[in-house]
C-alpha cells in the first residue's frame, strides 16, 4: 500500500489512579505500541481546551505520537477513575459528556482514512452519536485491503447490540476477551462453547481473524485456515491497564510486517505480559521485543 500509517481511533483521556494520573484510552495505547514497532502512528480523538487536554498533547509529543488528528473541542478532556483490586485488575468510572464524545469528521481525517494500513476502534467512543458517526465514516473511507480491528472493549453501559453488530460488519479482525464473549454469546445467540462461538463469528461476518484473550489462562487466534493457542506467561503483575491494547498492537504490527499467525500471536503474548509487569499502559518496550519486528 506504500504507507506505514496506522490509527488508533476513539477515546483519549486521563486514567486517574489513587496515586496519580496516567494518560490512557485504548486508541492511544494501540497507537503508542504500533509506533514502537516503526509505524507512523496517529491518534484520532478530541481533547478539551483545558490544562488536561494540553497535557495530553504534550505527552503525545514526548511519546513520538502524531497529534495532528486530535481536535480541540468545547468539552472537558476525558477522565476515568481507576480502582485496582488486590490482583491488579482495574475497575473504571468513566466520565460522561467529554471531549472524545465529540470527535469531528474533517476533510483532513477523510484524507487520512484513504492512506492507512490499519485502524483499531472500539465500542466506547461510539456511545455518542457524533463520535460514532465519525468512526463509521472513517472505516467506510478506508482502503479495502486495510486491517480494521474491532477491539470491542465493553465498558459500563456504553454499548448496545446495534453498536456491536455495526462493528462486526465493518471490521475484518475482531479482538474480544472471554468476559466480553459471554455477553456477545447471549446477545447474538452464539454457541456456549468459546471456540465454537468464535468460529461462528468468524464465518458469519467474513472475518480474517478473531482474537480471544482469556486472562491468565491463555489466548486464541482463529482464522479461516488455522487456530493458534498460547498459554499466558507467568509474570509478577504490576497492573493490567493497557495490556490488551499492547496485545492488539503487537499482533497487528507483526501481521503488517508479514509474520505468520503463530509468530504474530507469540509476539502479542510476550509484549502484553511485559506490559502487565510494569505500571501504566505505555512502558518503553525492551529492545529484544522490538527487534523481533525491526530487524
Amino acid at each position: 500500500m506504500g504507507t506505514d500509517k496506522v490509527v488508533g481511533m476513539g477515546e483519549v483521556l486521563w486514567d486517574v489512579f489513587p496515586d496519580g494520573k496516567k494518560m490512557g484510552g485504548a486508541p492511544a495505547n494501540f497507537a503508542y505500541h504500533m509506533s514502537r514497532f516503526g509505524f507512523e502512528s496517529y491518534v484520532v480523538s478530541a481533547v478539551g481546551n483545558d490544562d488536561l487536554g494540553r497535557e495530553i498533547l504534550n505527552v503525545f509529543e514526548q511519546k513520538g505520537l502524531s497529534a495532528d488528528r486530535v481536535e480541540t473541542v468545547d468539552y472537558p478532556t476525558g477522565t476515568v477513575y481507576v480502582r485496582l483490586d488486590d490482583a491488579g485488575i482495574p475497575a473504571y468510572d468513566i466520565t460522561r459528556n467529554v471531549a472524545w464524545d465529540y470527535i469531528p469528521y474533517t476533510s483532513a481525517l477523510h484524507a487520512l482514512a484513504g492512506r492507512v494500513q490499519a485502524v483499531c476502534f472500539g465500542s466506547l467512543a461510539q456511545r455518542s452519536e457524533v463520535s460514532r458517526t465519525t468512526v463509521l465514516r472513517f472505516l467506510d473511507a478506508m482502503p479495502a485491503e486495510s486491517y480494521k480491528i474491532f477491539d470491542i472493549n465493553l465498558r459500563g453501559d456504553f454499548y448496545t447490540p446495534e453498536i456491536i453488530e455495526s462493528g462486526f460488519e465493518r471490521c475484518n479482525i475482531l479482538k474480544i476477551n472471554d468476559e466480553e464473549l459471554v455477553w456477545v454469546t447471549g446477545a447474538f445467540g452464539l454457541p456456549a462453547d468459546e471456540k465454537e462461538a468464535c468460529t461462528v463469528l468468524l464465518q458469519r461476518y467474513g472475518l480474517r481473524g478473531v482474537v480471544l484473550t482469556c486472562g491468565a489462562v491463555g489466548s486464541y487466534v482463529f482464522t479461516p485456515d488455522e487456530t493458534s493457542f498460547l498459554d499466558t506467561p507467568r509474570v509478577e503483575v504490576e497492573d493490567t491497564v493497557g495490556a490488551g491494547d499492547s496485545f492488539t498492537a503487537s499482533f497487528c504490527a507483526a501481521m503488517l510486517k508479514g509474520r505468520t499467525i503463530p509468530e504474530a500471536h507469540r509476539l502479542a503474548v510476550d509484549v502484553s505480559a511485559f506490559v502487565c509487569s510494569r505500571q501504566g499502559a505505555m512502558p518503553e518496550l525492551p529492545v529484544h521485543l522490538k527487534n523481533r519486528l525491526l530487524l
